[in-house]
């Protein structure tokens, strides 16, 4: 058979690590001047090792440094200039600074960002739709406070919620914040940013009329869900227009109090009463937006569940059930090595005209890690090698 178009000089890891700017990692370097009092395992060999678990799917720090070890005399293309030990990793994860990592990461969402967006929806709507929400992931050991009743033994878990921000247009996150489990969500609304370019959108866990009340002087629009046990004020009700069948029920114009230190004040907001067919089940939608349809509204709202998908993805893709350190420190960095590896894993798919799911890219990366194979010539034609040639068939039939 003909030789294999597919080899590359480079390893798949290799490859993947070449989309990351070494000048990006140099200016990053000095710009949180993480190398600072380092001798050996430099800050590129840190970023480089913690990509490699995340790709590895490696559980333990034992695990990175032994299948670390084999890539001896491997590491040149991808220049990894030291290969940590158990205990070298794990006081780095436990020192080095989360900002680097954290740069890096919104560095790459800037340099990819026409990559990964897809601007319909902002030309539909002339704005930017922002879905945020959190996910919380559980540790083995009570580092942040989580919430629930503590057991019976008295020993509790700790957790970490992740909060997100994501464009509609776009599959990954551009906002991340940390915060302890036990965090009520709306303490994240406070970090948005506020502009009448904008449309957020979240579930009823971040209502607060204050933010609300912040989000409409400055013109910024948002779309959630009513809490069940909302006090407000019908003030007028808008008529249903009879052309409209796709299941809105009630559009009414209401009045909330905002309590203030000194006195209260009131807001005008707008909620949208409407029947999901397919679910049957009534949802109550609320929101500052006047001008738009009421089942446009609720079609907004059905774009959130973008962000819980994501979440599931990097929850069933990458290493985020068991962490390489028992700090905060250890556990942000991790995170934000795995945001990375998504964002690269990301990229790739975008980039490829023939249609992969994501958890096949990760699968086929992770087992070909280190294999020469040019990876977007393979993943575009992965049968190309085998389709055997009417020469070749005839010489194999002589056997």
């Amino acid at each position: 058979m003909a030789k294999s178009n597919y080899f590359s000089g480079k390893s798949v890891f290799g490859q993947l690590i070449s989309l990351i700017d070494d000048k990006t990692i140099k200016e990053e370097v000095k710009k949180c001047d993480s190398d600072r009092y380092v001798k050996k395992f430099m800050t590129r060999d840190h970023l480089i090792s913690m990509l490699f678990c995340s790709f590895a799917k490696c559980n333990s720090l034992r695990e990175v440094s032994g299948a670390m070890l084999g890539l001896s005399g491997k590491t040149a293309h991808f220049k990894l200039n030291h290969i940590p030990k158990r205990s070298t990793l794990s006081d780095a994860n436990k020192t080095r600074k989360v900002e680097f990592f954290e740069n890096i990461y919104h560095r790459m969402l800037e340099q990819y960002g026409k990559v990964l967006s897809d601007s319909r929806i902002k030309e539909v709507l002339d704005k930017q739709v922002k879905i945020v929400d959190s996910s919380t992931i559980s540790l083995f050991k009570d580092i942040l406070k989580c919430v629930g009743r503590t057991p019976k033994d008295g020993k509790r878990k700790g957790g970490i919620k992740v909060h997100s921000v994501i464009n509609a247009d776009e599959t990954v996150p551009n906002l991340v914040w940390f915060s302890p489990a036990a965090t009520h969500d709306h303490n994240f609304l406070e970090k948005l940013k506020c502009d009448d370019n904008s449309i957020y959108v979240f579930d009823k866990g971040y209502n607060d009329y204050k933010a609300f009340e912040n989000f409409t002087d400055h013109g910024t629009v948002f779309v959630t869900r009513i809490k069940n046990n909302a006090d407000y004020k019908e003030i007028e009700a808008l008529a249903v227009e009879d052309f409209i069948h796709s299941g809105v029920l009630q559009d009414d114009i209401i009045e909330v109090v905002v309590k203030g230190k000194d006195s209260d004040r009131t807001l005008k907001l707008r909620k949208v009463r409407f029947y999901d067919r397919k679910n049957k089940r009534e949802f109550e939608f609320l929101t500052n937006l006047f001008e738009l349809r009421a089942d446009l509204i609720a079609a907004l709202y059905k774009i959130r569940w973008q962000i819980e998908t994501l979440f599931k993805q990097l929850k069933q893709n990458f290493p985020l059930k068991y962490f390489l350190g028992d700090n905060e420190n250890a556990i942000k960095i991790q995170i934000y090595c795995v945001l990375i590896v998504n964002l690269l894993i990301t990229v790739i798919k975008k980039k490829l005209k023939r249609s992969w799911s994501f958890s096949n890219l990760v699968s086929f990366c992770k087992i070909h890690l280190f294999n020469y194979i040019n990876l977007m010539s393979f993943l575009e034609n992965p049968e190309k090698d085998w389709i055997i040639t009417k020469t070749e068939s005839e010489q194999l039939s002589f056997f």
